[in-house]
């Protein structure tokens, strides 16, 4: 009796032999194209890797913004060619680390950012006119990339030269991670804000990273993880749309963020239908002719979800194979994660060990030699069309639902990426799925490991520069310059000119968020939206 074939993990057949009867009638100009051209299948730009690599963006923050700063150091010392940013969870749920909410999460998931100045420790000694940087802030985008650029001018930088990413995704922070803070409807206002604002002030900067990513970690399969990221998509160009904006003035500046896991074959199909879906969607659904506004371009993290505390080490060989799902995928920026994480913040040791991950890949192996290597093979052309498939039938359902908004308020995404989640864990639990060091091959005993830990002192310390802050600075202006940002909210100006204002003149992240919360209010996981 044959035994039935492997499945991927979205949920399709695998054979163990493919051949030219997997494609056929299958048309190679309509589906894939040239590389760098409609429906850029084959990546975004003509040349990929041949001519340089891709930006490798490691993400780290944590305690201080001093001690953040350093880690940044070493790793553009070591040949990190971006920075990303991890923010702790006061700074992403926009409180100061003095409030009452904060006590005891400062500094602990990421670096605690509280003003202006925390900013301008965060980045001295780094030239942000040389550097791109991505700031994985959600809710506070608005506030943290003004900061940034406040940063950046008192450098002497002209906002114009700054480059980077903020990833502004509020929809799937009700969906799958839970740190937003407005209610959707001024939440996606912000959004469009931003955009408005980046257009005419920091026009390089890329304003959203619609994220998969996240959904993926609180367990998406890779078609629900481009299909419910694209769908949010969806919902962002629409807004744009309805706040005034054409199409090709804000498109081009569109990113994503994409997970890359260890099944390597489905998840370079992954990437390559996410490409071709979207150029159909911008050019067929929203008119865009500017061939930017139809490029998926996109940043790839290597699934943490996937890292195991039980021998850590073997982490290493995770994160590598990931990593190379998302160079053979055509990922424009990549973080590999450290072999560590899935025990604690990374050590100096570990972040290192995972940028050289990268570099081994770009420059000791011959994956940068040519443009999208997979092309024409017949599992991954066949993996391809069936996960394209199986995404658009799922944002076919959203939109039936109304929509990305109307489909998170009746519950949908979340369910369907929580049924996913609980058969996967099923699988690990009757060892039908292997998992090497926790259901299979385990040690009788664990190694020990000293894990990097953040000094509780940090809390204390932030709340102590913040009080000389306050009061060192002119009250009565932050004053009358948040009230300024509370009418712009309560009206139709773009909040982020009073809010610059505010922030240049020493208010707080917290006290800009709450006088956006003043006239916006908070957004309840039980209040429709």
């Amino acid at each position: 009796m044959a035994a039935e074939p492997r499945r991927t993990e979205s949920g399709f057949p695998v054979e163990p032999v493919y051949g030219p009867e997997a494609l056929e009638g299958w048309d190679p100009h309509e589906r894939l194209g040239r590389p760098g051209e409609y429906p850029y299948t084959r990546g975004v730009y003509p040349t990929m890797y041949t001519g340089r690599p891709w930006t490798m963006r490691q993400y780290a923050g944590f305690g201080t913004a001093a001690e953040s700063n350093a880690r940044y150091r070493q790793l553009i010392a070591g040949g990190s060619t971006g920075l990303s940013v991890a923010f702790d969870l006061p700074t992403q749920m926009g409180y100061d680390s003095d409030a009452r909410l904060a006590a005891g999460e400062v500094g602990k998931v990421g670096v605690a950012i509280d003003s202006v100045e925390d900013m301008g420790v965060l980045f001295e000694g780094i030239p942000l006119g040389e550097v791109s940087t991505s700031m994985t802030i959600n809710a506070p985008a608005g506030p943290l990339l003004l900061l940034y650029q406040l940063v950046g001018e008192a450098q002497g930088v002209p906002p114009a030269r700054l480059t980077g990413t903020v990833q502004n995704d509020v929809l799937k922070e009700y969906i799958a991670r839970g740190t937003y803070i407005f209610p959707p409807k001024p939440s996606l206002r912000l959004v469009a804000d931003v955009f408005r604002y980046c257009r005419a002030e920091i026009p390089r900067w890329n304003t959203i990273s619609i994220s998969g990513y996240h959904m993926a970690e609180a367990g998406a399969d890779p078609a629900q993880e481009i299909a419910f990221t694209l769908a949010n998509g969806i919902e962002y160009v629409r807004t744009a749309l309805a706040a005034g904006m054409a199409v090709d003035d804000f498109a081009p500046r569109l990113s994503f963020f994409f997970v890359a896991r260890t099944t390597l074959l489905e998840e370079v199909a992954k990437f390559r239908a996410a490409r071709r879906i979207w150029a159909r969607v911008m050019r067929e659904e929203f008119g865009a002719r500017d061939p930017r506004s139809q490029m998926l371009r996109f940043h790839t993290q290597t699934a943490g979800v996937q890292l195991t505390a039980q021998q850590p080490e073997v982490n290493l060989v995770r994160v590598s194979v990931q990593a190379l799902a998302a160079v053979f995928g055509g990922t424009q920026s990549l973080h590999t994660n450290s072999f560590d994480e899935a025990i604690a913040l990374p050590s100096e040791k570990a972040a290192r060990l995972a940028l050289r991950t990268q570099q081994v890949l770009a420059y000791e192996t011959d994956v940068t030699a040519t443009v999208d290597p997979f092309a024409g093979s017949y599992v991954v052309e066949s993996l391809t069309d069936e996960v394209e498939a199986a995404a658009l039938a799922l944002m076919a359902r959203v939109e039936e639902l109304g929509g990305a908004v109307a489909a998170i308020e009746a519950g949908h995404q979340k369910a369907e990426i929580e049924r996913t989640a609980y058969r996967v864990q099923q699988e690990t639990d009757s060892g039908e799925r292997t998992v090497v060091g926790v259901n299979r091959f385990r040690l009788d005993a664990e190694e020990p490991y000293r894990p990097l830990r953040v000094d509780p002192a940090i809390e204390a310390e932030q709340a102590g520069r913040l009080a000389r802050l306050r009061a060192g600075r002119d009250a009565a202006a932050v004053g009358r310059s948040l009230d300024e940002l509370r009418r712009a909210a309560a009206g139709r100006d773009n909040v982020l000119y009073p809010m610059r204002e505010a922030l240049a003149g020493l208010a707080t992240l917290g006290e800009v968020c709450d006088a956006l919360r003043d006239v916006w209010g908070t957004h309840t996981p039980t209040e429709r939206f």
